[in-house]
């Protein structure tokens, strides 16, 4: 019995040997390829994938100095603005108010000569008005001086004698 064991220990030995090697051709020719061509395939997407993420990591760093780049240029350029407005503005503050002073010493002078027009209209129109109140006055006295005809004569003659002098 001993070597009926021995055989059959020795049959069942070959034959799950024969199938175990049957199984690894088996498994080699339908199933080791797909799963390694499977594996290399996975690996290579999984390196993509990582040479990918270095290139979006090596952009967004590229694009975060960029902006930093165009911030910076931005705020030098809003500073450079803002100079130039305070600049701007005080020039036409300046302006404006030498404009207003002229406008003023224009107004004023207008003022002062339509004051002296006024002045002289207003002496000319008193003149005007004395002058004719002195004729009344002298027309009065002249009057009541030469009531008479005799005076009346006197006068003419006086004035005669001026006259021709």
């Amino acid at each position: 019995m001993e070597k009926l064991i021995n055989e059959f220990s020795f049959g069942l030995f070959f034959w799950q040997l024969f199938i175990f090697i049957g199984l690894i051709f088996l498994l080699r020719k339908f199933a080791w390829k797909p799963i390694l061509d499977a594996v290399n395939q996975r690996e290579t997407s999984i390196k993509d994938a990582i040479n990918l993420a270095e290139e979006a990591k090596k952009e967004m760093t590229s694009i975060q100095e960029d902006n930093q780049k165009i911030l910076k240029e931005a705020r030098a350029e809003r500073e450079a603005l803002l100079k130039e407005a305070r600049f701007n503005g005080a020039d036409i503050v300046a302006q404006a108010k030498g404009e207003a002073k002229a406008e003023a010493d224009k107004i004023i002078a207008q003022a002062q000569e339509s004051i002296q027009n006024e002045k002289r209209a207003a002496l000319h129109e008193l003149k005007n008005q004395v002058a004719q109140i002195s004729l009344d006055i002298a027309e009065k006295v002249i009057e009541s001086e030469l009531d008479s005809k005799d005076k009346q004569s006197k006068l003419v003659n006086q004035l005669i004698k001026d006259a021709s002098l």
